[in-house]
């Protein structure tokens, strides 16, 4: 199945802060994702049954690519500090709709 892959305005806001680098593994990321978005691990929701998270590691620092799938759709929804707890996820599972 052919997905595509939809990003929110909050993911590019964030994608822009990122330097070449950091960029370039992210695409990589998602190159992945796109080919099989079931790989990564499932995460909880109140709104969406399919979230999942990529772990990253950038400049240091745990950070995590939130997506929701909701075939034939991918939606790239933010990166979240793993400092945090994912306590932002709702707030930015929101903006889906």
């Amino acid at each position: 199945m052919k997905f595509k892959i939809i990003p929110l305005n909050n993911f590019n806001k964030q994608l822009s802060e990122f330097d070449e680098k950091s960029k370039r593994i992210i695409y990589e990321k998602i190159q992945l994702i796109k080919q099989n978005p079931y790989r990564y691990k499932r995460i909880y929701s109140k709104s969406y049954s399919k979230v999942f998270r990529v772990r990253l590691n950038i400049h240091s620092k745990e950070t995590r690519l939130i997506y929701v799938v909701i075939e034939p759709s991918i939606i790239l929804i933010c990166f979240l500090d793993r400092k945090k707890d994912y306590k932002d996820l709702e707030k930015y599972l929101k903006e889906i709709e």
